[in-house]
């Protein structure tokens, strides 16, 4: 009797599924709970400002297709990594680094939309 392990075919491991004709940009995202959440304190001051003014969101849970690399020093990396294990520790939340970025960047942008000079980011980028 051989001891050798039995793999699957490559053609077994990335055989078409049902729906994987469709474009990948068009592909539903998966949901979760941030979804589901009430809108951040701020978000929907700009709404009357015009159309997607302040309602900026994250892209969630899709497929990303560009690329961008961002260098923190070690103490900021703590911090993100600290955030994500405070976030699956205290709200049940299991996200990577990049989503939690991502999702710091449409805060801020949100932010900077609806207030302008007198967002954040102008505030914390005038005091360096």
């Amino acid at each position: 009797m051989s001891r050798r392990v039995s793999l699957p075919a490559a053609d077994d491991l990335f055989r078409k599924t049902a729906g994987s004709d469709q474009d990948p940009a068009h592909v539903r995202a998966v949901p979760d709970r941030a979804d589901e959440a009430e809108p951040a304190a701020g978000s929907e001051a700009g709404a009357e400002d015009g159309p997607g003014r302040g309602s900026r969101k994250p892209s969630g849970r899709i497929r990303h297709d560009e690329k961008m690399t961002v260098y923190v020093t070690s103490d900021e990396l703590l911090d993100l990594e600290h955030a994500r294990l405070s976030l699956r520790r205290t709200q049940g939340l299991a996200v990577d680094r990049g989503r939690l970025v991502r999702e710091a960047i449409a805060l801020v942008l949100a932010d900077y939309e609806a207030h302008g000079d007198d967002s954040v980011l102008v505030r914390r980028l005038v005091e360096e």
